[in-house]
């Protein structure tokens, strides 16, 4: 359409507002029309404010008039002409041309007033009652196909109930409340904007991401902010975010009083509030802009962030009485736009118009503060353009449905198509814009997602994009950085540190609260689900550890008696010199073998004794280091056995004793009968052999893992309690009959008196292992092992010390005494001194005490087999001379 065609546009254009008094007859007069085959309604805010003229008295009333507007809005006006360049575009193209069919408008200003609003409705749709009036004769009016409008989600939701009515269907491009997509109730109603749902969730991610816990919320009065407010609420508290105040402020702009108080109760609440360092709201821009305002008298931090929705988030004329420092930052959400570059030219073609060929609407738009011509009009009109791409789809949207119909209808006939005709094809319709395919979903919404920016001062257009939000994947996508919000604290209470947890007091937000330490084996930290927890979380017990006040748990250390410690080294030490002094001794009682004193001390016996020590001494190996089910069962087996044997062959000798002393003489003849060494060496073995045997079957000890409060103690597990004792039982059993038969002859010779060390050997062992078994019992952890070392080691050097350590002395430093004379030297002086002793008493030596004193001298256990030979009649003789 050229120049002509614009000035026709701009002279359709019709004054909207012009009237003081007017009747609903004459309301037909306030609206700009273009005729067409297909006629679409517009309602658009061109003023917000409105004031009635039929109120005289709370109980006076006139005739019902129309309401005076004032204050103009831009933004209305913007909106109002892109749904003209819209239909002429749509008019211009090649679908409708084909067709032969054009379409029409008919606009109206709402004045942002549910009440007027409903006064253009009842226009609109006048000509559907007119029709079948009988006296009706002027020509007929082509009815409304479709209604585009409102930007107001409560003034959307009346004219819905309405439109419902005939089935009209309304397209809004700006109405987000989330119960207008309830196509129960709102069967007719459409939109190109996403919910308000989408809107709330998307703020409260971005608050969650910046930790932003205690908000917050400004909402207009009535179902759009309430609505919102609801669906805002919903999303905290499931994200965990508190809302520290909720502030309503009425929804009428008329009654500046009420108003005034509203605003000033809104900002004490703010002042009080001075944790909350971040607002959402859901209001309208001149409401903001009052509230902006009295920021400055208040003492109110001017480091909070204003998030605003999409109500006024491009509302830039909010700041022209304040600065954008006095009161923050603000981040708008906005609808995603598309190019809009044709509908910016079209504004510049306005520029070359007179101002007398404009209309009424222009002309009051140049008399407004800060416009002075129309080239500022037109630069002012371009930045109030983030509507245009959903009114342009709405159109869009609308031609595509029209041309399905109009293929197969006679669309120059007024009536041949009805509205809800025209609802069910847009419902299913697909049509394209810029190479991209939309469609309404089931809800009949357009869901494109966001823009979000932060205002800024020195941007053109007052604003700088920062990034976009995807509602099909709830994501953010950022072009620039938002550290200048990581800055801004808003929480009721600081972030706990690591190693602490939240403890909320009754009746308080659960945002308000105190922070307390973790107990030991508990953590918390401060990432992820861990963020300011309610609760500390528990450590795995089987594996894992930590102390009061931790943020995390620290694995458990397997514990043992290693190899490296200090105890360990000694102990093993002690065992190495234990075996290094059992070879030396072997050899040197292997090199005395034919002396007296070897011979005295039982021979062969003595290097089986050895061996068996050694076997003891070998088994400390296997109680150091990292356990295993087979060193647990062998290093008692091989203790066992080894030490039996050993108490074996001292049991042996201890009875070669009793055998020698005072016995009777025809019992001596059985027992020596019955005393085969060796037989009983093997069979006292022998029944520990089975006890060991029977234990390994049945119950063989096995590693354990012992999980202790920060290690997990590797130790041996005996399998059987019982058998464990039974096996040390049977050796001490042993061990108390080689202390009993050997105390019976502590009083033989001195120098050779094996009775006596066996005495204490025995004593030694026994008093050892009565200390650690309750020791053993009743204590736990990794040295448990190195006790029962310690017990093995004392019992062997116990033997060793008694045993063979004076044998080896008189070997080696007493040679004197390891001759056949000083052995038969000192059983005389015995014999003697107890004859004596015997003498003493009564006067006389009993026979029966003679006797024995001459089986005691040449007794084979205390004699050796060289002196064995000596005739012991003379000494017997000798015996009863007196001394």
């Amino acid at each position: 359409m050229g120049r002509l065609d614009l000035t026709i546009l701009l002279l359709v254009l019709s004054v909207l507002l012009e009237v003081t008094e007017a009747s609903p007859a004459q309301f037909s007069h306030q609206r700009a029309t273009a005729p067409g085959d297909i006629i679409i309604g517009g309602l658009f805010p061109i003023h917000e404010v409105v004031t009635p003229v039929n109120y005289m008295g709370s109980n006076s009333f006139s005739t019902p008039q129309l309401r005076n507007c004032s204050r103009f809005y831009p933004k209305g006006l913007n909106q109002a002409l892109a749904m003209i360049h819209a239909v002429e575009m749509a008019n211009r193209s090649p679908m409708l041309n084909s067709l032969n069919i054009t379409l029409g408008y008919r606009i109206y200003d709402t004045c942002s007033d549910v009440t007027s609003t409903l006064w253009a409705v009842q226009d609109l749709t006048r000509p559907f009652s007119d029709c079948d009036s009988p006296t009706n004769s002027s020509p007929p009016v082509r009815p409304i196909m479709a209604v585009i409008g409102t930007a107001s989600s409560e003034i959307s939701i009346a004219i819905a109930r309405e439109l419902n009515l005939l089935l009209i269907p309304q397209i809004s491009y700006a109405s987000t409340a989330t119960i207008l997509s309830d196509k129960i109730r709102f069967p007719a109603f459409m939109r190109t904007v996403p919910t308000d749902e989408y809107q709330t969730h998307a703020m409260v991610k971005l608050l969650k991401n910046n930790k932003w816990t205690w908000v917050g919320i400004i909402i207009t009065d009535g179902d759009y902010g309430r609505s919102a407010m609801e669906s805002f609420v919903k999303h905290t508290e499931a994200e965990g975010i508190c809302v520290a105040f909720k502030a309503i402020l009425p929804d009428s702009l008329a009654n500046q009083q009420i108003l005034n108080f509203h605003i000033n109760k809104t900002l004490d609440i703010i002042e009080k509030n001075a944790k909350v360092n971040v607002v959402v709201s859901f209001a309208k821009s001149s409401q903001m802009q009052l509230l902006f305002k009295g920021l400055l008298t208040k003492n109110v931090s001017n480091n909070k962030v204003w998030l605003a929705s999409d109500n006024w988030s491009t509302a830039k004329d909010i700041l022209k009485d304040v600065n954008l420092s006095d009161i923050g930052t603000v981040l708008g959400f906005t609808f995603k736009m598309g190019n809009v570059t044709l509908f910016h030219q079209y504004l510049k073609d306005l520029e070359s118009k007179g101002e007398d060929e404009m209309n009424s609407l222009l002309k009051e738009f140049l008399k407004q503060p800060g416009i002075a011509n129309a080239s500022q009009a037109v630069q002012a009109l371009i930045t109030y353009s983030d509507m245009v791409f959903n009114i342009q789809m709405a159109v869009g949207a609308i031609a595509n449905a029209v041309v399905e119909l109009c293929r197969i209808r006679q669309c120059k006939t007024p009536t041949v198509i009805q509205p809800w005709e025209l609802l069910i094809q847009l419902r299913n319709v697909t049509f394209e814009k810029e190479g991209v395919i939309y469609k309404f979903d089931e809800n009949g919404d357009i869901n494109l997602g966001y823009d979000i920016y932060v205002w800024d001062e020195h941007e053109p257009e007052g604003r700088g994009k920062i990034g976009e939000y995807d509602p099909s994947n709830s994501s953010f996508i950022f072009t620039k950085n938002l550290s200048d919000f990581q800055n801004v604290v808003s929480k009721c209470s600081n972030s706990c540190q690591p190693g602490e947890y939240k403890k909320t007091a009754e009746g308080q937000h659960t945002c308000c609260y105190e922070c307390l330490v973790c107990a030991e084996n508990q953590y918390s930290n401060q990432t992820g689900k861990f963020l300011d927890a309610d609760a500390c979380s528990q450590c795995d017990a089987n594996s894992m550890w930590s102390s009061n006040h931790s943020s995390e748990c620290r694995p458990k250390t397997n514990e043992y008696f290693e190899w490296n410690s200090a105890f360990a080294i000694i102990l093993l030490t002690l065992a190495a010199l234990g075996v290094l002094l059992l070879f030396s001794m072997s050899a040197l009682f292997f090199w005395q073998r034919h002396s007296p004193v070897v011979k005295a001390a039982g021979g062969p016996l003595c290097h089986l004794i050895l061996f068996s020590l050694l076997g003891s001494f070998v088994s400390v190996v296997f109680f150091v280091g990292e356990p295993s089910n087979e060193t647990c069962s062998v290093r008692q087996v091989i203790f066992g056995l080894s030490f039996t044997l050993c108490v074996s062959c001292i049991l042996v000798k201890s009875l070669k004793i009793l055998l020698a002393f005072q016995m009777n003489l025809n019992l001596k003849e059985l027992l020596d009968r019955l005393y085969k060494p060796y037989v009983i060496i093997c069979i006292c073995t022998g029944l520990q052999v089975i006890i060991c045997t029977v234990w390994l079957t049945l119950h063989s000890p096995f590693k354990k893992n012992a999980v202790q409060s920060q290690v997990i103690l590797l130790e041996c597990n005996e399998g059987s309690s019982v058998m464990f004792g039974l096996m040390l039982g049977y050796i001490a059993l042993l061990a108390l009959i080689c202390f009993s038969f050997a105390y019976k002859g502590r009083k033989l010779p001195q120098k050779y008196n094996e009775a006596k060390f066996i005495t204490f050997g025995m004593l030694i062992y026994l008093m050892a292992w009565v200390i650690f078994i309750p020791v053993h019992v009743t204590t736990s952890g990794k040295y448990v092992p190195a006790v029962e070392v310690v017990v093995i080691l004392i019992s062997n050097y116990g033997i060793l010390s008694c045993h063979f350590f004076p044998k080896c002395y008189i070997i080696i430093y007493k040679k004197e005494h390891n001759t056949k004379d000083a052995f038969m030297k000192n059983v005389y002086e015995y014999a003697k001194k107890s004859s004596e002793n015997i003498k003493g008493l009564n006067g006389t030596v009993p026979q029966s005490k003679m006797e024995n004193l001459v089986y005691i001298i040449s007794n084979p256990s205390l004699v050796p087999e060289e002196e064995q030979k000596i005739d012991t009649v003379p000494r017997y003789h000798e015996s009863k001379q007196p001394f």
